[in-house]
């Protein structure tokens, strides 16, 4: 079982191959996610200490270059849990004054993910 280290919050023992997004949520971290994880608010923004998955996908890669964060973090809507992973959650729902952290994101990721490789280096 893969461990999740979230700064500030613990590390916690989650589940491969679910939407890191649904996951960070379930270890009582209140990460917003405005647009309900469709990639398109970047609110689910975190940033990776280490474990950063290999691929993302494309609606990520676009909203990401769009918005100027590429490179810079990652969206936790288009992420699935690969193996350990420890991350800063960027936008919380305490922290930016939000009544709610938005709707809730689909068990699966949406839009349907057209996956694509990280460039090394």
């Amino acid at each position: 079982m893969p461990k999740l280290t979230i700064t500030g919050e613990g590390t916690f023992d989650v589940e491969e191959g679910r939407r890191l997004v649904n996951t960070i949520e379930a270890c009582g971290v209140d990460i917003g996610h405005r647009c309900g994880g469709h990639a398109r608010c970047t609110t689910c923004r975190v940033e990776f200490v280490h474990g950063e998955p290999a691929r993302r996908t494309r609606a990520e890669r676009d909203r990401l270059q769009e918005g100027g964060l590429d490179g810079q973090v990652r969206l936790a809507c288009q992420c699935l849990v690969e193996g350990d992973m420890e991350l800063r959650v960027l936008m919380r729902v305490s922290e930016q004054g939000w009544s709610d952290p938005g709707p809730p994101p689909e068990a699966t990721i949406t839009p349907p993910p057209q996956w694509i490789n990280i460039p090394e280096g």
